[in-house]
């Protein structure tokens, strides 16, 4: 579980800003970047289907298209 304390100040101008311990923003980051993969996997996961081909053929593919 993430939990963070956040500050919130305005300035002269009344725009909001959010201030977060380089600790905090870190966990934030990662968070988000764990989140982003399981959505990436969930997608992946749905558009499966079911074709499997060995990761030096897909090397030799990748590297004919982009010669």
């Amino acid at each position: 579980m993430l939990t963070i304390k956040p500050q919130y100040i305005k300035d002269s101008e009344g725009k909001g800003f959010v201030i977060l311990s380089q600790k905090e923003y870190d966990k934030l980051m990662d968070e988000l970047e764990e989140l982003e993969d399981i959505r990436l996997y969930d997608e992946v996961k749905k558009n499966d289907d079911g074709k499997k081909i060995l990761f030096s053929d897909y090397l030799k593919k990748r590297k004919k298209k982009n010669a």
